[in-house]
């Protein structure tokens, strides 16, 4: 694969991940649909659309791809996202997922033995710094609800991630565990069918996100991530917030605090360090 396009697919991939923090956004605020049938939409949009790729690409989308413990890590992580959505920012939103995401899993290789580096520890005490920097009560402190509701779909994704290190074809497992959560979802729905509300501007907005910003989205990402070394395709993911707070900026009018920008420069500072470090040890 060439670099050129590597650094194509790598590109629409991010955008596609901070365009589902907009796109949700933009559903939640501005239309009647609620989180919970948002979620549905999304998954199956998301399923139905990975299902094609994989059909295009000779395969064949069976329940036999995927795992229904990844299928429910899933699930908490795009209903936890919907439902932080409601009152979150999308700016916010991204930082708050990005950085529990990246929590998790350096969590769990801390916990699997790993040791951190002086420069490390450094990071990801300044990463958690810039989160409780975030989430202290002030005049432009997130809604605790949504925030928490992020950080545990943070969670949830990264351990769907840690999961599917081993899964094999990643497009493939993905569209499996898609199709598995899309029941889950649509039980939620159900469970909560009292305050069910669409409309047409929300159903496109979550199609939008499940076929389009997610099952696209992962395609693409799934495509270039082989020619991608793990450091750098943790790094460039560093942006995907960045993106977020970018676009919350043009297309949803989104003002940005000082708090915002200090957290993300600390969050994300922090991340980088961690993993640049990471990088360097491995090298010596």
């Amino acid at each position: 694969m060439s670099t050129l396009r590597i650094l194509i697919l790598t590109a629409l991939a991010m955008m596609a991940f901070a365009g589902n923090s907009l796109l949700c956004r933009l559903a939640l605020k501005d239309t009647a649909i609620d989180a919970a049938s948002f979620t549905t939409v999304r998954l199956l949009s998301g399923a139905l659309m990975l299902w094609l790729v994989v059909r295009l690409r000779g395969g064949g989308a069976r329940l036999g791809s995927g795992n229904w413990l990844s299928a429910l890590a899933l699930f908490a992580y795009a209903a936890g996202f919907s439902f932080a959505y409601v009152t979150l920012p999308a700016a916010t939103g991204a930082l708050l997922l990005f950085g529990a995401v990246q929590a998790t899993m350096i969590g769990h290789g801390l916990w699997r033995g790993e040791r951190l580096r002086r420069a490390q520890s450094v990071g990801l005490v300044l990463a958690l710094g810039g989160r409780v920097g975030l989430l202290l009560p002030g005049l432009s402190a997130p809604p605790l609800f949504g925030a928490t509701m992020m950080l545990g779909a943070g969670i949830a994704w990264g351990v769907y991630s840690l999961r599917g290190r081993v899964a094999g074809d990643a497009t493939r497992v993905t569209a499996g565990n898609f199709l598995r959560a899309v029941p889950i979802a649509a039980a939620l729905s159900l469970l909560m069918s009292a305050n069910t509300s669409l409309d047409r501007a929300g159903l496109l907005y979550a199609v939008a996100s499940g076929a389009l910003a997610s099952g696209l989205g992962y395609a693409i990402w799934y495509t270039a991530l082989p020619a991608l070394k793990a450091t750098k395709a943790a790094t460039v993911q560093l942006s995907v917030p960045v993106l977020a707070t970018l676009g919350g900026v043009a297309f949803l009018g989104e003002a940005v605090s000082l708090r915002l920008v200090a957290a993300s420069i600390a969050i994300l500072g922090g991340i980088a360090l961690v993993i640049l470090e990471k990088r360097s040890d491995s090298g010596r």
